[in-house]
């Protein structure tokens, strides 16, 4: 392992600075075109991508590696506002599945469409294609690296156990 440098933390708080710019800005844009929070954005968007835009709550959990208390308030929030529906998850009767409504999905949609547009306006056309990829294999080797940091993680494993569980082995 090598020594950190001035240079190294320098680069590491230019992508953090930008990075939370870039979230806010992204955040903000959503807001004003759709009133949709950050967080109503994130579930709504996993859903739309989920067969039948149903999830089991520990299923989103995961994608979203939210806390479960975030991950329930947020989705009291937004099944009284009619985006969502909480309903007995048909494989475990003690999960629920989340799922979309159709006003829920239409917000999604919408939303899908808002962030996209901003995301191809404030990154996409000032990266352009050659920075673009260099994003691109930065990000597959810090999630890879992620990966690997929750495999050696008891509480990482554990929640993955529980949503994934493996099958008996064979006698």
């Amino acid at each position: 392992m090598t020594a950190t440098t001035a240079s190294d933390l320098a680069a590491w708080r230019a992508y953090s600075t930008a990075h939370d710019r870039l979230a806010a800005h992204l955040s903000r844009e959503l807001t004003r075109a759709t009133g949709l929070s950050e967080a109503d954005y994130q579930i709504l968007d996993a859903l739309l991508d989920a067969p039948g835009g149903r999830m089991r709550a520990l299923e989103l959990r995961w994608v979203l590696q939210w806390e479960k208390s975030r991950l329930s308030h947020q989705v009291g929030r937004m099944a009284k506002r009619g985006l969502l529906g909480r309903e007995s998850c048909a494989e475990d009767a003690r999960g629920w599945d989340i799922a979309l409504t159709a006003e829920g999905r239409e917000a999604a949609a919408r939303a899908r469409q808002v962030r996209e547009h901003s995301v191809r306006h404030v990154v996409l056309d000032t990266l352009g294609p050659d920075r673009l990829a260099g994003l691109a294999e930065a990000a597959a080797l810090l999630s890879a690296r992620l990966e690997r940091a929750a495999e050696e993680d008891p509480s990482c494993r554990a929640a993955r156990a529980e949503l994934f569980p493996e099958p008996p082995s064979p006698g």
